[in-house]
């Protein structure tokens, strides 16, 4: 917050200026954001069209009644193609887009950020296999209603929580460790402790990421790098997204009706 301050009123910076080009800033980052979740939630609901079928003779692998697995259903599914799924946007995450950020064009950057939008789409396709639709749009709504306050808070609020990030990446890094046991333990207990601390922990970082992308802009924007303000505005889109979709997530293992 104090990098906040001295920019607004370093010498020959005015600040209509800043809170105009901040908000521009934000509906980027706000816009990109809605986008790639709009192509998360339209490759998740193709893909899992394309996995069902109600001929009992592709697999005759079946998900309820009436309805089967499909070839491609069953080959992202139940073959060992499903591991390469669920941990490749992880991959992405601590490994590629670092070197996106650093070596792409602001172009590149959002088009990594649109690819990953729809790897995340394949990998979560399964829930509309799972879940009720009416429970999906439930949770997301439910979902977008937390979200918006949390990160309205994180945008005005005056106390200073930058503090929060390592104890919330921590505890990220420590629910990865978590789930990857559970997937061997499968233990519905701890699935639901997971879940519970996970929407605490995403909720966090939902306020932590808004303030901190408020933050960069002030602090950079009087040097004028726009290539680096336009990275920035793919990269803080990113980081609520992923808040967002993972609050999802964890919300539908509480309010998600199965099939």
């Amino acid at each position: 917050m104090a990098q906040y301050q001295t920019v607004r009123t370093a010498p020959g910076v005015r600040t209509a200026e800043i809170d105009a080009g901040l908000r521009a800033h934000m509906n980027k980052v706000y816009g990109t954001m809605s986008v790639g979740m709009l192509i998360t939630a339209l490759a998740a609901w193709a893909i899992a069209g394309l996995a069902v079928t109600s001929d009992p003779s592709a697999t005759g692998i079946a998900i309820r009644e009436g309805e089967y697995l499909s070839a491609l259903g069953a080959t992202i599914y139940t073959t060992p193609l499903r591991w390469v799924i669920m941990f490749a946007p992880l991959a992405f995450i601590f490994f590629g887009w670092g070197a996106l950020m650093r070596r792409a064009s602001a172009a590149g950057v959002q088009l990594g950020f649109f690819a990953f939008a729809s790897a995340i789409g394949l990998s979560m396709s399964s829930i509309f296999l799972v879940f009720t639709d009416f429970s999906i749009v439930q949770t997301f709504v439910v979902t977008a209603i937390a979200f918006a306050g949390l990160s309205l808070w994180g945008y005005t609020t005056k106390k200073d929580i930058s503090g929060w990030g390592t104890f919330l990446i921590m505890g990220v890094i420590g629910l990865i460790v978590a789930m990857i046991v559970n997937i061997f333990l499968a233990s519905p207990a701890m699935m639901f402790a997971i879940s519970a601390i996970g929407i605490l922990i995403f909720a966090g970082l939902t306020a932590y990421y808004t303030q901190d992308i408020k933050n960069q802009y002030v602090q950079h924007a009087a040097h004028g790098d726009q290539e680096w303000l336009d990275k920035a505005a793919y990269d803080g889109a990113l980081s609520l997204y992923i808040s967002f979709l993972n609050m999802f997530q964890f919300l539908l293992m509480f309010m998600g009706q199965q099939e």
